[in-house]
């Protein structure tokens, strides 16, 4: 990455305007997954350490543009003051007067959270106008939002346009780690995939297939592969549409390709349905594939020991229905045991890295899943691309 970084800039009595990842889950106003949080706040730290005041801004859920009062950031400000004991002071906008007065009388020290940047439709349209007025709150713009990295708006491309602009420690980290298995991942490189859908995932896949000694498939894209080699899926979830798509991919991979040989399936979509184990050719008709069997995670398993990287995106089943998260919490369990660099790319099977707390056996857990997929892809990501580049 020749991105500049923290590393590069002298933050004693500057403000630094921060676009973090405050994306969290809320439930009832609390904040139920403070993850993004804790991973944005050696940057904060740093440049409070060295003298800077700090302003974040970030978005949160999807107002659409408008004031939604369920997707305030003033919870996270509380959490900043009274769980991490960080000195912050909200203000209720982003880059109205209100703002632009706090970030004038902003302390060296001190944090100022500015309100949801999603409240102004201007956000996601990258409106030059609101950039310009969020880079005047401020000397110097850091981007640490790697889960936003992917998207060209105001405050993560735009306002770079008006600032000297950096990247954060967390943005650096999830670049440093992604790059690597995109350039030279340790052999032999594993690949899991999961999730709904493949066209979700056109350009990972294809990417993958060149990259990976061995690409997993699982979830309900599993079905799609399986419907493709002829196997009759009954009411599984399959997506027709990219049939021939993964056809493609079955031809291109040839033993690359490692599908699962037996399915956890129900007679509905519902946590108390029957469900037995079969293996893929005898799903009986009504019934749906909602998870991989026990065979399956033994395949899966053999091949995260033998790897020297593993990378994981996408969960093997419904795992929000505790019949059906066993193959998920399987496999992170496998990945957490294994001796290989282990990288999961965010989302759900981040989710559920956390909830087997697995977390700390694992060697990165991005906090972007789209960033992560765009990357993985071969993409470029324009809030990474917007930042200035090391002399």
């Amino acid at each position: 990455m020749n991105a500049r970084t923290l590393q590069d800039l002298d933050p004693k009595g500057k403000k630094v305007l921060i676009r973090v990842d405050f994306n969290v889950p809320m439930n009832d106003g609390q904040i139920s997954d403070d993850t993004r949080i804790r991973a944005a706040l050696p940057s904060i730290r740093y440049l409070l350490d060295n003298g800077a005041g700090v302003i974040l801004m970030s978005h949160l859920g999807r107002p659409d543009g408008k004031v939604d009062s369920q997707f305030t950031l003033e919870p996270i400000a509380e959490y900043l003051q009274k769980k991490v004991d960080l000195p912050t002071v909200f203000v209720g906008d982003c880059c109205g007067e209100e703002a632009i007065l706090a970030a004038k009388n902003l302390e060296p020290g001190n944090i100022l959270l500015l309100e949801n940047t999603r409240f102004h439709s201007g956000e996601k349209a990258n409106d030059a106008e609101m950039a310009r007025k969020l880079a005047g709150l401020a000397d110097v713009f850091v981007n640490d939002a790697f889960g936003s990295a992917h998207r060209a708006h105001a405050s993560t491309v735009g306002v770079a346009e008006y600032l000297p602009s950096y990247a954060g420690f967390l943005l650096e980290k999830e670049i440093q780690y992604l790059a690597k298995i995109l350039e030279r991942p340790a052999r032999p490189f594993i690949s899991i995939l999961g999730g709904a859908k493949i066209s979700d995932k056109i350009g990972v896949i294809r990417n993958l297939i060149d990259l990976a000694d061995k690409v997993l498939i699982g979830g309900g894209m599993a079905n799609t592969f399986l419907k493709a080699q002829g196997i009759e899926m009954a009411d599984s979830l399959v997506d027709l549409d990219s049939l021939a798509l993964a056809s493609e991919f079955i031809d291109k991979a040839d033993e690359k390709l490692v599908l699962p040989v037996d399915l956890v399936i129900a007679d509905r979509f519902d946590e108390n349905a029957s469900h037995k184990i079969v293996a893929v050719e005898k799903i009986p008709d009504g019934w749906m594939a909602l998870d991989i069997g026990p065979a399956s995670i033994k395949l899966f398993a053999d091949e995260i020991a033998n790897a020297q990287t593993v990378l994981w995106n996408g969960p093997m089943g419904v795992f929000e229905l505790a019949p059906f998260a066993k193959g998920t919490k399987a496999l992170a369990e496998a990945l957490a045991a294994s001796d290989a660099i282990s990288i999961v790319g965010g989302g759900d099977s981040a989710a559920a890295i956390y909830e087997a707390g697995l977390f700390e056996q694992i060697t990165h857990v991005s906090t972007g899943g789209g960033a992560a997929l765009a990357m993985l892809a071969g993409k470029t990501l324009p809030g990474l691309a917007a930042l200035d580049r090391k002399e």
